[in-house]
């Protein structure tokens, strides 16, 4: 469970990205400043290939986090698109008496709903507010006439 927000806790710091990637990549910049205004300084730095070595390392390691992040930040946000794309579905499509609950639905639930057809999403949502299915894989398997998805990251 999150805590509340407000205004004095809205930031968020992303450890990884904050307090690896970036202070690592700044620094390589730096380096590779030094080495293209101070070209004897690339000679001293060579002298010493375990820290180099070392460094190359380290770097990588930061552009694979980068990367790993990168991928992840797309995922959460193509959730929350999903999210309401699909509660403004619901919106629309639902009877009354279930409209009313929609922000009932957690994001997963709503992620698997999308796949149901316009002809069997009552039904489905209806189900899944009423406990009879949760997770996002039971939700999927009831679909029998699948929606399908073919903008997914």
């Amino acid at each position: 469970m999150q805590s509340e927000q407000s205004f004095a806790s809205h930031r968020r710091f992303h450890p990884a990205f904050h307090f690896f990637i970036v202070p690592v990549l700044t620094i390589g910049l730096l380096i590779n400043i030094v080495f293209l205004f101070f070209p004897s300084a690339k000679q001293v730095a060579f002298r010493a290939p375990i820290i180099f070595g070392l460094w190359s390392c380290i770097v990588a390691a930061a552009l694979l986090t980068l990367a790993l992040l990168a991928r992840t930040y797309s995922l959460r946000q193509q959730d929350r698109i999903i999210r309401l794309e699909e509660r403004l579905r619901l919106q629309s499509l639902l009877p009354e008496d279930l409209r009313s609950r929609i922000n009932e639905l957690r994001t997963s639930q709503l992620i698997a709903l999308r796949f149901c057809s316009d002809e069997e999403l009552s039904d489905a949502t209806r189900a899944v507010l009423a406990g009879e299915v949760t997770s996002q894989n039971d939700i999927k398997k009831r679909v029998k006439n699948w929606r399908a998805d073919n903008h997914r990251i």
